[in-house]
């Protein structure tokens, strides 16, 4: 049951493109009360900011994480060592800032996201 709970939550199909790309599903989890996650436009505190997210929200990760980690090449291990291995790195999210339908890349930082 874990298995295919990890295989249903953690990859999500998306094909607008004229080719199918893989997504992991992970949530924003640990942001302290009354504040959200911040997705920028580059690995950076000092980038610019796209979006805020409240704990709990899911967010479409292309897998892509400073430092070479790549959450779809760590998606069998453990949830406490998934968020372990990115909690000081910055991964890339596929998203919607302005909710109409543009959607982009940022990037949001390891420590508030966990696997859904």
């Amino acid at each position: 049951m874990a298995m295919a709970v990890a295989v249903a939550a953690s990859v999500l199909a998306f094909s607008s493109q004229s080719h199918a790309t893989v997504f992991a599903a992970w949530q924003v989890a640990g942001v302290p009360f009354g504040d959200t996650l911040n997705a920028r436009k580059y690995p950076s505190n000092a980038s610019q900011k796209q979006a805020a997210y409240p704990n709990g929200t899911v967010l479409q990760m292309t897998g892509r994480c400073t430092g070479g980690v790549n959450l779809l090449d760590i998606a069998r291990q453990p949830n406490w060592k998934q968020r372990q291995m990115i909690r000081y790195r910055w991964c890339e999210v596929w998203h919607d800032p302005a909710q109409n339908g543009h959607f982009l890349t940022g990037w949001v930082y390891g420590k508030y996201v966990a696997p859904y």
